[in-house]
């Protein structure tokens, strides 16, 4: 995984599964982007405890992943990369989908 933001996955250097759940629930929240910030945020608060570390990685990835393409997918005007296609992706799609969400802003 590319970028400026290195992953998140220290658990050899002495980290934890709980300090990368806070990290990637922040960042969950501040995107830059509204829509998705609340996408990804409801997603987070809701299902993030309840990740195994593919799911966290599945979830980290997808927050590397530029804000207006990831926006594109999730409302069906692009095509989902297969990488970036898998149960976590689902998921966001599936806060996108809800009757009345709950966003917290």
């Amino acid at each position: 995984m590319g970028g400026y933001i290195r992953p998140m996955t220290d658990l050899k250097k002495g980290g934890s599964s709980e300090n990368r759940r806070k990290r990637l629930l922040f960042r969950a929240q501040r995107r830059g982007f509204k829509e998705v910030d609340l996408i990804f945020g409801a997603f987070a608060e809701a299902r993030l405890a309840r990740l195994d570390e593919t799911g966290l990685d599945q979830f980290e990835a997808l927050l590397a992943a530029p804000d207006q393409e990831v926006y594109a997918w999730l409302r069906g005007a692009a095509p989902v990369p297969a990488e970036f296609d898998n149960p976590v992706f689902a998921g966001l799609k599936a806060v996108c989908q809800q009757q009345a969400p709950r966003w917290n802003s």
